[in-house]
């Protein structure tokens, strides 16, 4: 099998805008989810962090909804996915990392106030 055939477990962050609605909101995360098992991935686990203050303002916004997800995709597919993920309006940020293990409960320090 070619190296960059193979599926490998990826651990994504995603923070969605926190002026979607409930339904916008799912919708743009269905839309994530569906990018990766269109290319042949596979959802292992989604951790949803729900609404998080930002420690620094991103575009204008103080605050987002908060995304892990833990999936596996071929290789190859994982730069197609990020160019779509620039495209997605709704999308904040992103982030994405080869992993060994799915988490099965994350948990998010609170930001030290001043």
């Amino acid at each position: 099998m070619e190296k960059n055939k193979r599926n490998h477990l990826y651990e994504g962050m995603y923070i969605l805008s926190a002026t979607l609605s409930d339904d916008a909101r799912k919708k743009a995360l269905e839309k994530i989810v569906e990018g990766i098992t269109e290319k042949g991935g596979e959802i292992k686990k989604l951790h949803e962090q729900g609404r998080r203050k930002f420690a620094y303002e991103i575009e204008g916004r103080r605050d987002g909804y908060y995304y892990l997800l833990y999936f596996t995709v071929p290789t190859e597919a994982m730069k197609e996915l990020w160019a779509e993920y620039k495209l997605y309006e709704d999308l904040i940020r992103f982030m994405t990392l080869r992993t060994e293990n799915v988490m099965e409960e994350v948990t998010f320090k609170p930001l030290p106030t001043t």
